[in-house]
């Protein structure tokens, strides 16, 4: 499947002044399936790490605020090396931790080789509430959910290439405009 936020990710992943990266977005939109498939198709590994369910990993950024020890810890908690350029670390549901989203000021402004991209289901409304988080020190990405067009994109790529080439004030013939208003009647009720 492509998602539009997808190709987003991948500019900012080559962007030369590339901080760490925030997906925003209600719940059950696919953050974590977009950032575990960005992970898959532009780096080498991928160090997920869930904030919701690890209490130990909370400790973490309790204890550490040099970004060093913080990966450090983070490669023994996985067992496995955090390599720069080639790792992507994964912050899900990072509202859980408020030390964690605090640190990624210190992964932008000393260890900016780093590829960091979080995420969190209540993520916009714990930042609502008025707790402090890295302003301007992180890249934003709002992710809505899946459109009509990615849909048709994923479910029926030839209705797709058609329906690409339409114009405004083109007349569709009826028996693709009822496979696109069968398509958009799936869409409404699969989402």
């Amino acid at each position: 499947m492509k998602r539009k936020s997808l190709e987003l990710m991948i500019r900012w992943k080559d962007s030369p002044g590339r901080k760490p990266l925030v997906l925003e977005g209600a719940r059950q939109v696919g953050k974590t399936w977009l950032m575990r498939e960005f992970g898959r198709l532009c780096f080498d590994d991928v160090a997920e790490f869930n904030f919701d369910r690890s209490d130990e990993l909370k400790e973490v950024f309790k204890t550490n605020r040099e970004v060093h020890r913080i990966i450090e810890k983070l490669s023994f908690i996985r067992g496995k090396a955090i390599a720069p350029q080639k790792t992507l670390i994964v912050f899900d549901e990072i509202q859980e931790c408020p030390d964690a989203l605090n640190s990624l000021k210190y992964f932008k402004e000393n260890f900016p080789e780093y590829a960091v991209v979080s995420a969190g289901s209540l993520l916009g409304v714990y930042l609502a509430k008025g707790h402090s988080h890295p302003v301007g020190q992180v890249n934003i990405i709002k992710i809505y959910p899946l459109s009509f067009e990615e849909f048709l994109e994923a479910t029926e790529s030839g209705l797709y290439g058609f329906y690409e080439q339409i114009k405004k004030d083109d007349i569709i013939d009826g028996i693709f405009h009822n496979r696109l208003i069968e398509s958009y009647q799936k869409y409404l009720i699969i989402g």
